[in-house]
């Protein structure tokens, strides 16, 4: 697990506003990982997720529950690690250059409130300790968002 990351991720959420503190993470994560190409957030508002802070090209702006990996995420509470977003039934294309795709669902208070979503231009460029990292990464995020 990357402790300096989820260490710097903690200085970041001491900010009151959530708002910039998920615009100041997801630029962190942005700095921080390799051979990625988007990172960002998509929170759920009326019954879908919409696009939050992020940093990489243009994005989906909405994704609906159970849609996607992201929206497949978010509807089961299970984090998922896709090798190959081709082979993902329903995959959503928003950069035609991901290849691989790591969505952790954001829950508080057993409630799912949206997503990590971070792409790479890799295939299974995600391993398990990216998998730990941004498991707690999420897990702060969530709880600071329902503070």
């Amino acid at each position: 697990m990357n402790k300096i990351l989820i260490e710097q991720v903690k200085e970041i959420l001491q900010e009151e506003d959530s708002l910039a503190a998920l615009c100041n993470t997801s630029a962190l994560l942005n700095q921080s990982l390799v051979d990625i190409n988007w990172v960002g957030f998509y929170l759920y508002k009326n019954n879908q997720l919409v696009l939050g802070p992020f940093q990489g090209k243009v994005a989906c702006t909405r994704i609906p529950v159970g849609k996607g990996v992201c929206g497949t995420s978010f509807e089961n509470k299970l984090l998922l690690n896709i090798d190959n977003v081709h082979e993902f039934p329903g995959h959503i294309v928003c950069d035609s250059d991901s290849k691989s795709e790591l969505v952790v669902p954001l829950i508080a208070k057993n409630k799912a409130i949206g997503v990590l979503d971070i792409d790479s231009p890799s295939y299974k460029r995600f391993s398990l300790d990216d998998e730990e990292t941004m498991s707690e990464i999420a897990k702060m995020i969530a709880e600071k968002l329902v503070d």
